[in-house]
């Protein structure tokens, strides 16, 4: 469960740049199993507000834990960032958590001209200018950003995307891997959903590389639909349950 919204951000991806998949009031909301057991949920929305005089994306990620899981562990993660609406790239982020006690309350502010993020760490009262590559992304503009991907579309089987990811104050070169087409059963119908595969490091949480899976449905809109995780000890599954705001129709048998 500790790592159930960060799952749900990063190992989602979706369409072409030149349309853009998303819009202002796109709203999602994951129920979280750990095994049999209803964990929690997670939420995702995209709203407007002004950076620097301009325009931007606003992005909300939520996620806690409930019922018995949550009294025996305790999840309240708050995941924020507001991204630049036609290169999505970031101009600052907020990660806000507690999970089961392990806590981190931050911002950051990228300089995309120099390069480098502006790190506030108010629980510890630090600050720190970290260097990072051109371009680079943070967890939640990583989901977004990959959704206007170009090459997605695309894609054959065995080819992965990279993407440079500042995350836990260095950055991480993050790949996805897609794997083929299938029709998948959701609480909305049969849909055709594309399937990826992400790189993430073995050991610590996951039980090897390639431990994650990911079902996206194959329109338009490019909607999380499922994500299964292989843990260390035993195994997550989030399974999209509400939906609002989509740029596109989206339809199901």
């Amino acid at each position: 469960m500790k790592k159930m919204l960060a799952i749900l951000l990063l190992f989602t991806l979706g369409n072409a740049f030149s349309q853009g998949a998303f819009t202002t009031g796109e709203f999602f909301k994951f129920r979280i199993h750990y095994g049999i057991v209803n964990a929690g949920y997670a939420t995702l929305e995209v709203k407007d507000a002004v950076k620097n005089g301009k325009k931007v994306y606003h992005v909300v990620g939520k996620g806690h834990t409930t019922g018995m899981t949550r009294f025996f562990f305790k999840v309240e993660d708050n995941y924020e960032s507001y991204f630049d609406k036609n290169t999505v790239f970031p101009y600052q982020y907020v990660r806000k958590i507690n999970e089961g006690g392990y806590t981190k309350d931050q911002e950051g502010f990228f300089n995309q001209k120099n390069n480098t993020v502006v790190v506030k760490d108010y629980k510890h009262d630090t600050e720190k200018t970290i260097s990072v590559p051109a371009g680079v992304q943070d967890m939640v503009s990583t989901f977004y950003y990959l959704r206007n991907h170009p090459d997605v579309s695309t894609m054959k089987v065995g080819e992965y995307i990279a993407v440079n990811m500042f995350f836990d104050d260095e950055t991480t070169k993050f790949k996805l891997k897609f794997i083929g087409r299938e029709n998948i059963s959701t609480k909305f119908g049969d849909v055709p959903a594309m399937i990826f595969r992400p790189y993430v490091q073995a050991g610590r949480v996951f039980k090897e590389e390639e431990s994650l899976t990911v079902w996206i449905s194959d329109d338009d809109n490019k909607i999380p639909l499922r994500i299964k995780a292989s843990l260390a000890v035993g195994s997550l599954k989030a399974d999209l349950i509400e939906y609002k705001g989509l740029k596109y129709p989206f339809k199901a048998k």
